[in-house]
């Protein structure tokens, strides 16, 4: 038997009572602050967008401040207090809280919660991740584009209230499992960084290896778009698939599949890529490299890149074309406005080495062995974090599953 399940025998043998979150604790809707409002030293702010971001169940200090005048007009928050987010884009987002345990008073803005009460921080903080809340929560969540629970609808959500003593028991219980997992993302994170470096010493050829000007050994195209593109989308299964950034997985290399396709006649007017050509980002978060495993066209925001089986192996084009010094290359040469452009003639003018096959064969074997380190979530670091959250999910909501009183 657990330290927790003995203490519930001993405090609460009749089952733990569920409030309401307004019976116990005073919510004070937080307005204002801007991200302009941030500054660089002043009185500590938590915007909410950085409580999707940034913090974690727990806070002791800010990412952001605000100046003294503008604090003044802001909602406080007090050592003890809970945020919680009022405003998302999804679901999941709506509801996540952060305990502030810091010892000065802080603020927080609009679409942000403060929640005062008089039980434990970091237990409230660990029940509004939990499986309980998120059921409740999807009850009380209004809107489509923008998810919405306000703090009045917050203040309705029933929360199981045990004693303070078995409150802190399940919270040290909790710690260690969160102390566990930011010790293993910190040595992940060691390892992407030792990855990243042996990346760009074994991709940074010596001066034996000869360089080329991309274009001169590929075919570097700009993709092209039908329009209006709804005229062209169809639902056919004979369609030609239409390839979007949205049909790649985050961190992914392949494209596998699309949602949408495009009518021959939309085909004709965009431009086709064939199994096994690159495709590459080229506005927004540009220059981004994947291969794509499907017959199909691209739209404006993309490049193709092909016929260059003569020079490359297509897994060392893939490291080589995301690696630093590439990258930081199409940066340099993609100008200094606010919205970069990575168009098909300034990739055909970035230089690159181009060693012999046998050595990129060498140097992909190396890459696909530290890739899988520490990115493969079936291996290594990975799966062992991947394997602590789910252990952690488990045992957080069990941990916070009681009996109810009658």
């Amino acid at each position: 038997m657990s330290r927790v399940d003995e203490l519930i025998q001993e405090l609460c043998q009749d089952g733990v009572e569920r409030k309401p979150l307004g019976e116990f604790a005073t919510l004070v809707r937080g307005n204002g602050m801007p991200k302009t409002d941030l500054v660089e030293e002043g009185v500590g702010a938590v915007h909410y967008g950085q409580i999707y971001t940034h913090y974690g169940v727990w806070a002791t200090e800010t990412l952001s401040f605000v100046a003294p005048e503008t604090a003044a007009r802001l909602a406080k928050v007090e050592s003890g207090d809970i945020i919680i987010t009022n405003t998302s884009e999804n679901i999941d987002d709506v509801g996540k809280a952060v305990a502030w345990l810091g010892s000065k008073v802080i603020v927080t803005g609009g679409h942000a919660t403060v929640i005062k009460h008089d039980q434990d921080p970091k237990y409230l903080a660990y029940w509004f991740a939990s499986a309980d809340f998120y059921v409740q929560k999807r009850k009380l969540a209004t809107g489509t584009k923008v998810i919405d629970v306000s703090a009045k609808q917050m203040a309705t959500v029933r929360i199981p209230v045990p004693p303070l003593e078995v409150q802190r028991e399940i919270v040290r219980v909790l710690d260690q499992f969160t102390q566990l997992e930011a010790e293993l993302e910190a040595e992940l994170e060691a390892r992407r960084r030792q990855y990243d470096f042996y990346a760009r010493e074994l991709l940074a050829a010596d001066g034996d290896v000869p360089r080329v000007r991309f274009g001169d050994v590929a075919k570097i195209v700009r993709g092209a778009s039908p329009r209006p593109i709804g005229r062209f989308l169809t639902d056919d299964p004979t369609g030609v698939p239409w390839i979007k950034i949205g049909d790649v997985p985050a961190g992914g290399k392949y494209i596998t599949s699309t949602a949408q396709r495009v009518t021959p006649e939309g085909a004709l007017k965009s431009r086709r890529v064939t199994s096994g050509d690159f495709v590459l980002s080229n506005s927004m978060s540009f220059g981004r490299p994947y291969i794509s495993r499907v017959d199909g066209c691209i739209h404006d925001g993309w490049l193709a890149i092909s016929d260059f089986e003569d020079s490359f192996l297509p897994d060392y084009l893939y490291y080589l074309l995301r690696s630093a010094p590439v990258q930081e290359e199409f940066v340099r040469k993609a100008g200094a406005g606010t919205v970069k452009n990575l168009n098909a003639a300034i990739v055909r003018l970035v230089v690159i080495p181009m060693p012999k096959i046998e050595e990129q064969e060498r140097v992909v074997d190396l890459l696909d062995r530290f890739d899988a380190l520490v990115n493969d979530l079936s291996l290594g670091l990975p799966a062992e974090l991947a394997a602590r959250r789910k252990q952690y999910e488990y045992y957080r909501d069990k941990l916070l599953t009681f009996e109810e009183a009658a």
